[in-house]
């Protein structure tokens, strides 16, 4: 889904998600790491997501802000919230996000929050359903966010007017 996005002309803010410290146990004992999971974006319907995992922290924030890069989407927004009620699902994690009037804010966890911030929405209700887990829930957002579409966007993919997709006039709205 993700078209490439030149990540370098956007004017992209940064966020941390989540660090954790991780550990693989070998012949030896355990070696420690940590994973770190960043989300970027230009708050204008732009943004992304990585993973990294390193020895030292800034260096894992640093692997994931790359791939952040890398993992970028275009968010459909309508005004300063979502056009449509989407559920989004990976793994374990399953999300609910619902749009929501002017003055409501982002009324959302701190894992959904960051990615909702970054991606410029700035009126929505968002529940996480199932697993709590950051990574599942950032993916499980993702695509949530990645499947919204307007209905400007689904008229020109049906060859419709607006009109006649969603079944009211035109001069309503």
């Amino acid at each position: 889904m993700a078209k490439n996005i030149d990540a370098a002309a956007l004017d992209l803010k940064e966020k941390r998600v989540s660090t954790k410290r991780v550990s693989k146990t070998v012949k030896g004992g355990r070696i420690a790491s940590f994973a770190s999971i960043m989300v970027v974006g230009d708050e204008n319907g732009h943004v992304g997501y990585g993973l990294g995992k390193a020895a030292e922290i800034p260096e894992a924030m640093r692997k994931a802000l790359e791939d952040a890069k890398k993992n970028m989407i275009t968010v459909s927004l309508k005004g300063d919230t979502i056009p449509h009620e989407v559920i989004g699902e990976y793994g374990a994690g399953k999300v609910l996000l619902k749009p929501a009037p002017e003055g409501t804010g982002i009324i959302a966890g701190g894992t959904m929050r960051a990615v909702l911030e970054m991606a410029g929405i700035k009126n929505i209700r968002a529940k996480c359903l199932r697993s709590s887990n950051p990574t599942n829930v950032v993916k499980a957002t993702f695509a949530a966010l990645a499947s919204l579409r307007t209905a400007e966007e689904v008229a020109a993919m049906r060859g419709k007017s607006v009109a006649e997709v969603t079944g009211k006039s035109v001069d309503a709205e």
